[in-house]
């Protein structure tokens, strides 16, 4: 009957400027949807060079070497007879586009630019690509000539087109598009356009997975009756709260997956809708390079939808969308026995697991792309650490599995890099062992409660352990500053000031932060094993808020998994891991109060905690974080927040305490900001100045007009009775 179409979409784990094996991993998705019966594949963002390649995109070599792999794609057997849509940069006109190529059989059949560029949080589109502005407008685009020479073209389409076969009509969108207003997908629809499509590279973020699914499923559903009333109104399929959405139709969303040479996590989540159900999902974590996903669909349900809603106004388009006509059928004439798949139920992680299986996609492919030999983490009994700890954990969980599900890329990178050639991983503990080294650094301010809970859990998941005293590299330095200057500072238990103390507790931390990189390079030297080891961070997203740590400490490391974690998720995160991996020890972790454990033991008892050195609860700082980034809130914006939400357990003036502290801790410990290890994102109050948060990190720490605006307020309601 000629109305069944298979169409692929694919999640692919590309690498910035890796474009032999980018062009190894378009080919074999192409080549996996071609096995499925597929007619079309569509592909991530900027597959062909990657996405996260930034001031590489002003490169000439870059855009060079993308046509180079397009030429190779066009010219390989892989590719004939089904419609290929892939991601690249092209420079039109003295202007640089992110642009979609779409080709079938050695014939470019458009290019398809960018309209609507990310420019906020993580991305920074503008500074490198153009939007292609021109509403309904093509150009003719000149070919490189290593292009001419396979396609026998001269210029192709460029522009804000769509793709029209003998059997449907299909349009681009991608990935920032969907999210804005005026999508293209509403005016495509309204036009006709029976199938959508969205290459994306969308990064991962604690609790964000069921905003984009439901973006995508809206794209293509809408309220009937609502419908029908707009229909009267001749607004059909749009509204005026800025959520417009189409009536019916088919969206194919495809997606980068892992990391690219950066802090984010690509996750996946590659997908097919129809008319607002979901009928294919792919994963949102996976340590496969390769996911394609395919879905066999009737293009009569669609018109079907379309044809009861929306058919009265679909003729009102003033301005139709400009068609590229090609000679191909996605459906064939006998495809009345073809079975269709059928809606299913979106799985969405809870937030423990996606902490859990996040940040260790993002450490795998970070060890196995750097050519080191594992990790060493700095393991101090604490709830930080110990998440980086199960984090790798869980790593090693996911290698395991992978292998013995068969997944042959994940052996190969595994036996590179342990050394071993013959080596099969059996159990995550074992495999941990070979790849895993954590050290506990003792002092004499340490507590043998917190020595003996790091030793316990390295036992659990199976890392190798090392205690490791360092009171005589401490004593060494000191010794050196008193030779120098005749003084011998004291902590102030022992009757030193301020900054004799925080002097001496600093100079602990920065020796625990030499000596990790001292082990991480020479210790499997000295087991007479090859390789160095990357070290690991563990300063959660709420202590860098306030600078609450060493500048140059351990908490400078190679990368953090965590350090866009709040500690309130992280506690959630190990009672997780405490009944999915059977580790017992972190109960024990869990109830012990945060301590850094730098000044001196009060009978042989912690008496510094976090909470108390910082001067609140981690619980009001992450509350803090979102109010400043999220909700760009300044010390007085924030006071008026924060004294209706905390009305119940703080007075005004009690909040404008903590508000100033706060901006004083903030702006005091900012320049802390600018060597902060780069750490996996996963809050959207994320306070890595280097890429998410551009603020400067040279105050003025009294925030005098501020905090003058703060207490005039707090006077005046402790002066006015309360309701």
């Amino acid at each position: 009957m000629g109305r069944k179409v298979t169409l692929a979409t694919c999640s692919l784990n590309q690498w910035a400027l890796d474009f032999e094996g980018n062009l190894e991993r378009i080919l074999k998705s192409i080549e996996i949807a071609k096995a499925h019966g597929a007619k079309y594949r569509l592909g991530p963002e900027l597959e062909i060079c990657g996405f996260g390649c930034a001031d590489h995109f002003y490169e000439s070599d870059t855009l060079l070497h993308s046509f180079q792999v397009l030429r190779k794609l066009l010219e390989s057997s892989v590719t004939q007879d089904i419609i290929c849509d892939v991601g690249m940069p092209i420079m039109h006109h003295n202007v640089r586009y992110n642009c979609r190529v779409l080709f079938l059989n050695r014939k470019i059949l458009l290019i398809r630019p960018k309209m609507v560029m990310a420019n906020h949080g993580n991305y920074r589109e503008l500074r490198w690509f153009s939007p292609w502005n021109q509403l309904r407008n093509v150009e003719e685009y000149f070919l490189p000539r290593m292009i001419q020479e396979v396609t026998g073209q001269v210029t192709v389409p460029f522009g804000d087109c769509v793709l029209s076969t003998k059997d449907t009509c299909i349009g681009t969108e991608i990935c920032e598009e969907l999210w804005n207003p005026r999508s293209p997908h509403i005016q495509m629809g309204l036009d006709g356009v029976e199938i959508f499509t969205n290459s994306s590279a969308s990064h991962h973020e604690l609790r964000k997975a069921d905003q984009r699914v439901n973006l995508i499923k809206s794209a293509t559903t809408k309220d009937t009756g609502q419908c029908k009333a707009e229909i009267t109104r001749g607004q059909c399929c749009t509204t005026n709260t800025g959520h417009s959405t189409t009536s019916g139709g088919i969206y194919l969303y495809a997606n980068q997956r892992g990391c690219d040479g950066d802090r984010v996590y690509y996750d996946g989540c590659a997908m097919v809708v129809i008319n607002g159900d979901i009928v294919a999902q792919g994963a949102q974590f996976s340590l496969n390079d390769v996911e394609v996903i395919t879905a066999t669909l009737d293009l009569e349900d669609v018109r079907s939808y379309r044809g009861e809603v929306c058919q009265p106004n679909m003729e009102r388009e003033p301005k139709p969308c400009h068609r590229v006509k090609v000679d191909f059928s996605f459906s064939s004439g006998d495809d009345i026995f073809l079975p269709t798949h059928q809606p299913i139920t979106w799985h969405f992680h809870t937030p423990e697991e996606e902490i859990s299986l996040g940040p260790a996609c993002w450490l795998w492919d970070y060890l196995r792309r750097s050519g080191q030999a594992g990790f060493l983490l700095p393991l101090s009994g604490g709830v930080d650490s110990s998440s980086t700890a199960c984090i790798v954990h869980s790593m090693c969980v996911l290698l395991c599995q992978a292998v013995e599900d068969g997944n042959g890329q994940v052996l190969e990178d595994v036996r590179r890099v342990v050394g071993d050639d013959s080596y099969r991983p059996q159990h995550p503990g074992e495999l941990c062992a070979r790849i895993f080294t954590t050290c506990y650094m003792a002092s004499e301010n340490s507590s043998e409660d917190t020595c003996s809970r790091a030793r316990e859990l390295a036992n659990q998941i199976g890392s190798t352990h090392m205690n490791i005293n360092i009171d005589m590299a401490v004593k060494g330095i000191l010794g050196i500053f008193s030779v120098v200057t005749g003084r011998w500072p004291q902590f102030r238990a022992n009757g030193g000031s301020h900054r004799e103390n925080l002097a001496l507790q600093n100079v602990q931390a920065r020796v625990r932060m030499v000596l990790a990189y001292l082990f991480a390079q020479l210790s499997l030297w000295a087991r007479g094993k090859p390789g160095g080891l990357l070290v690991l961070g563990s300063a959660n997203v709420d202590e860098s808020l306030t600078g609450y740590f060493t500048k140059y400490d351990c908490s400078s490391a190679d990368i953090n998994p965590i350090g866009g974690i709040s500690k309130a998720d992280l506690k959630s995160f190990l009672l997780y891991c405490v009944e999915q991996f059977q580790l017992p020890a972190l109960t024990g972790i869990l109830s012990a109060p945060p301590t850094a454990e730098l000044e001196p033991l009060t009978d042989g008892h912690v008496s510094q905690t976090d909470e108390a050195d910082m001067g609140m609860t981690y619980s009001e700082l992450s509350v803090i974080g979102r109010l400043r980034k999220i909700s760009k809130c300044g010390p007085f914006s924030m006071f008026c927040k924060l004294i209706h939400m905390w009305k119940d357990a703080l007075s005004p003036t009690e909040v404008a305490q903590k508000v100033k502290h706060f901006f004083r801790m903030y702006s005091m410990n900012r320049h802390k900001m600018t060597t902060v290890t780069p750490s996996y994102h996963a809050e959207s109050y994320s306070p890595d100045d280097n890429r998410f948060d551009l603020r400067p990190f040279l105050y003025n720490t009294r925030w005098t007009w501020q905090f003058r605006c703060i207490d005039q307020v707090s006077q005046e309601t402790a002066n006015t009775p309360r309701q």
